[in-house]
């Protein structure tokens, strides 16, 4: 049913529920699995010598740290995954790397870091299940 899993992830609850489900299901099925990190440009800009470039430096270490561990699970039950971290806009990051890759399903959390309302689905997420064009499973 599914080959190829993409799961965007920014080390929230939520994503870390998705992370879950998603080991599971290519566990399950014998898919390979994406994992992303997406520096969000959008939100701070590029670096350019200031202290955007030391957040961007400590968000950029962050996702590999966290790649880094989703990947190491993965890889100890068998699981083919790969990682990618990039900059720019998170849901057209996400959007458009699951185009790449033909993931045959998306899954993320319902909401990231920055999301305050817990009853609200978050705007990444909206916008991913909305433009996606293919399954997405939010946690």
């Amino acid at each position: 049913m599914y080959d190829t899993i993409l799961l965007p992830i920014d080390g929230s609850a939520p994503a870390n529920r998705a992370t879950e489900h998603a080991i599971a299901l290519a566990e399950q099925y014998d898919a390979t699995l994406h994992v992303m990190y997406v520096v969000d440009t959008a939100r701070y800009g590029e670096p350019a010598l200031s202290s955007t470039e030391l957040v961007i430096d400590e968000l950029e270490d962050r996702g590999h740290d966290l790649l880094v561990d989703v990947v190491k699970r993965s890889d100890d039950l068998g699981i083919e995954s790969h990682r990618r971290l990039c900059h720019g806009a998170p849901a057209s990051e996400i959007t458009g790397y699951a185009d790449d890759i033909d993931a045959d399903l998306i899954i993320l959390g319902y909401q990231g870091l920055s999301h305050r309302l817990s009853d609200h689905m978050g705007s990444v997420a909206e916008r991913v299940a909305r433009t996606a064009g293919r399954p997405v499973l939010t946690t």
